[in-house]
């Protein structure tokens, strides 16, 4: 098991290779001088394919710019690879997206933007691979809240030499005020929430976007490796669907749509992420990125295309008196047939991806999924002695009265994840093995907490692997809902033991997950930061997993410490 590392996010990025180190490289993403003025968001790269890759800056201080931009071969900039300039001003925020084209399959490259005589921090990014590749790393990332601490995690990510790619499912900002969720933390901090109310206009999100972009291990990440991106709810707002938002009140924050379009615009601003193609709209936001002969990686959207509206559980909390009662409910509402999350053109490209797969012999499809998808039931925490019955208590915890009532009808955890939409999951499985393919890996965020899950469909068919990981630095729910660490360490075992489908959970800690991939092998290190509340941190592995075929199905195996 790798052992931990201790890093202050102030030191210089100690991850770069013997040959650049060699060429004695500037730190990644440091911006010195006039640079914290002008380039005072970073760089950052991301949505790269074989030849082409999106580079990101920001300038600030100037009214209107002209920003030239160069990538290189080398980090001393001497073989350049391609350049170009681009115009920028108050109607963009003041960004910077250009596309970098006519690169080689494969290659590492360096970065940098220019503005008014003054040159931006370096970035490193590369492009994807042709034909046979050996090895494959990605980091999945997922919720990333400002307020709750620092980005410990994304400056790991940095550092971590086996990360080739990062795979951010979701949850990159958040739009909670001030005083919203995680606000007595952020100000004992000095991380507060800008602007202080919850983000509804344009001008609100671009704001988001640029405190979350100030956080100096966001920097450095997003300048040492290439980002491959999808949203889940807090782009917008907590748990939308194609409607409207549980966390959206009409009355005084107006027109869903024009909120959503809002969040959409400023997430294109200030992501590195192409531009939709012809016939897609900025809603449409999937992703397929072939890796050689070795890999293929889906990204979803579940949120703006096609989601249908969230089962709520509160109307059925006093008529559920039986399990026949709780059968029902689970049958007619949240099995109802036609309880859509995915488009028909992402079914479509999903199909296509899933194809070209198969004829280029890939051993390995990933699944970039924001919420969970393995089966998740609430095992009876009162019977089990996990928490005390909250009708014996006097001032119960709101969570442990949800969990009670939950175990004891033998309910899924939520109806936001995959567990609300059966009827859209059974078609997700049943579209993948029509396509002909077995043993995905789901790669998962929004949860909080890490996950280690064997998925199968209806009949008890094996489907593949769950990989989920903790929040960068958003807690883990038993936590943050008030039970102390043993009993929530209990509860994850309890949620282990009572669903089949999972093997293992942690709900205690922030960090990332790490996948290495071959074309005969798989293994994924669940890293683990030991504090988001300083910029000094500890990280280390907490659990180990092998991934290999068995007798032509998925295979998740625990490496014992």
């Amino acid at each position: 098991m790798t052992g931990p590392f201790t890093v202050s996010r102030r030191t210089t990025l100690t991850t770069l290779s013997a040959a650049a180190a060699a060429s004695a490289m500037p730190a990644l993403g440091k911006p010195v001088g006039l640079a914290r003025d002008i380039f005072r968001h970073g760089v950052a790269s991301g949505d790269p394919d074989a030849t082409s890759v999106v580079l990101w800056t920001r300038v600030s201080g100037v009214e209107q710019a002209t920003v030239a931009w160069e990538v290189a071969s080398d980090p001393g900039f001497r073989k350049v690879a391609a350049s170009g300039q681009f115009v920028t001003g108050p109607e963009r925020d003041f960004t910077v997206k250009a596309l970098a084209e006519g690169l080689k399959p494969g290659a590492q490259y360096y970065y940098r933007f220019r503005c008014k005589g003054v040159t931006s921090p370096v970035g490193r990014t590369r492009t994807l691979p042709v034909g046979p590749v050996k090895r494959l790393g990605i980091a999945l990332a997922s919720c990333s809240n400002f307020a709750f601490g620092y980005f410990n995690a994304y400056d790991a990510i940095a550092r971590d030499p086996a990360v080739d790619f990062v795979l951010h499912t979701g949850d990159y900002i958040y739009e909670y005020g001030a005083d919203g969720w995680g606000g007595d933390i952020s100000r004992k901090l000095g991380r507060v929430h800008q602007p202080a109310n919850e983000i509804v206009s344009l001008s609100d999100y671009r704001t988001r976007h640029a405190q979350y972009k100030s956080d100096a291990g966001a920097q450095t990440m997003h300048a040492a490796k290439p980002l491959l991106a999808c949203w889940d709810d807090h782009e917008s707002a907590n748990n939308p669907w194609v409607g409207g938002a549980q966390n959206h009140q009409p009355e005084t924050e107006g027109n869903w749509a024009d909120r959503r379009n809002a969040s959409i615009q400023a997430y294109y601003e200030w992501m590195p992420v192409r531009e939709p193609g012809p016939g897609r709209t900025r809603a449409q936001f999937w992703r397929t990125y072939v890796f050689g002969d070795l890999a293929t990686l889906s990204t979803l959207e579940t949120r703006h295309t096609a989601r249908a509206l969230q089962i709520d559980y509160e109307p059925y909390r006093k008529s559920i008196t039986s399990f026949a009662d709780a059968q029902r409910m689970e049958r007619e509402a949240i099995g109802a047939p036609g309880r859509t999350m995915l488009a028909s053109e992402l079914e479509a490209d999903l199909t296509a991806a899933w194809t070209n797969s198969k004829r280029l012999g890939q051993p390995w499809r990933l699944i970039g999924n924001p919420m969970p998808i393995a089966r998740t039931r609430v095992p009876d925490v009162v019977s089990l002695g996990l928490i005390p019955d909250p009708a014996t208590q006097p001032k119960p915890l709101p969570a442990a009265l949800d969990l009670a009532w939950k175990g004891k009808w033998n309910l899924p955890f939520y109806t936001d994840t995959w567990d609300g939409y059966e009827w859209a999951r059974a078609r997700f499985y049943a579209q993948a093995q029509s396509a002909g393919v077995n043993g995905l890996i789901f790669l998962s965020g929004d949860s909080h907490s890490f996950w280690a899950n064997r998925l199968a469909d209806g009949s008890g068919k094996p489907v593949g692997v769950e990989l989920g990981t903790a929040g960068i630095t958003s807690p883990g729910d038993f936590v943050e809902s008030g039970f102390d660490p043993d009993t929530a360490s209990k509860l994850d075992q309890a949620f282990a033991e009572h669903n089949p489908e999972v093997i293992w959970t942690d709900n205690l800690h922030q960090g990332y997950v790490r996948l290495v991939l071959t074309p005969s092998a798989g293994h994924a290190s669940f890293i683990a930061v030991d504090t988001v509340t300083s910029p000094v941190y500890r990280a280390r592995a907490i659990s180990e997993w092998n991934l290999r075929k068995v007798a032509g199905e998925l295979a998740l195996e625990k490496i014992q410490a």
